[in-house]
């Protein structure tokens, strides 16, 4: 039994994988197109056979004459977000029933109804190798919603784990082409151009993919340790550049400094004067300094004269 069903996940895969593709090559490696799959819903129609119209009028026959009592079995009701697939005589009829009352024919008419809302799945999480020899684990999020029941009935089994097969598929052919580095900045790209493939070829089966999500992308542990080493050895070197830059401006300013209180002595003294007050109001405290003697020469000469 388990063989059988690793057989299955297999072929799954396989048929998945041929789906996100257009072209496929010959023996001589040309591409050739694709070819054409049969249509199941090219056999839709009222045309039943004689028999087949024989069981039908006498199905419509037997509800008249059992009126009272299949009234309750020739009505049925379906919810807003529904839609109602009839197969009358094994042949699916051109048109959904729903939302709402409709009637149909039990004898005759088997009913399968479809869910038309939004609905969503995880990626299970995928091994990928990039393109420059980088494993990771990347997983991710899928939205879709049916918006053919008739297509979506006859064309596929079932919709939900083709489409999940498809997603993996699809997610792992994608990043394989990509470096880790356009994998981490270029999601959201990813994710469209992954939306566009899935919902390309999911239009035969009546899908719509609204909406595909990358949500994490793991690294391998070492791999961290290394790229987080790379990031902090680059600002402490940014660190260090921007320190030695500020060292050189100050510099320049002090030499700018010293040369106009070369050029003025009594700028030296105002410089003096107004470290003096800087001080002063910063700390209450009495302050004892020296009295330079180029400051009262001045005052000693208007005394003199």
């Amino acid at each position: 039994m388990a063989t059988k069903l690793e057989m299955s996940e297999s072929q799954d895969l396989a048929i998945a994988a041929s789906s996100t593709k257009k072209l496929i090559s010959n023996d001589q490696g040309e591409p050739i197109k694709e070819p054409k799959r049969n249509n199941i819903l090219d056999d839709t129609g009222e045309n039943f056979g004689c028999c087949g119209i024989i069981l039908y009028v006498f199905s419509i026959f037997l509800c008249i004459l059992l009126f009272p009592v299949a009234i309750f079995f020739v009505f049925k009701i379906i919810k807003q977000y529904e839609k109602a697939v009839i197969f009358r005589l094994g042949k699916v009829c051109k048109n959904s029933k729903g939302p709402g009352l409709f009637t149909y024919l039990p004898c005759t008419d088997r009913i399968v109804v479809v869910d038309m809302r939004t609905r969503s799945f995880d990626i299970p999480p995928q091994e990928v190798l990039t393109k420059d020899s980088v494993s990771c684990r990347v997983d991710g999020v899928v939205y879709y919603r049916i918006q053919n029941a008739i297509m979506s009935t006859c064309n596929v089994a079932n919709v939900a784990h083709c489409i999940k097969l498809l997603s993996q598929v699809t997610l792992r052919n994608m990043l394989g082409t990509m470096t880790l580095t356009d994998i981490l900045l270029d999601r959201d790209l990813i994710s469209k151009r992954m939306e566009a493939i899935l919902d390309e070829a999911t239009d035969p089966w009546g899908v719509k993919v609204e909406r595909v999500e990358l949500k994490d992308v793991r690294l391998p542990a070492k791999l961290q340790r290394a790229m987080a080493a790379e990031a902090e050895a680059a600002r402490d070197a940014k660190a260090k550049v921007i320190a030695a830059e500020g060292e050189l401006n100050a510099s320049k300013a002090l030499r700018e400094a010293s040369d106009v209180i070369t050029d003025n002595a009594t700028a030296l003294q105002l410089r003096y004067l107004q470290t003096i007050s800087s001080i002063a109001t910063e700390q209450r405290s009495t302050i004892l300094f020296p009295m330079p003697i180029d400051m009262s020469s001045a005052f000693l000469q208007e005394t003199n004269a």
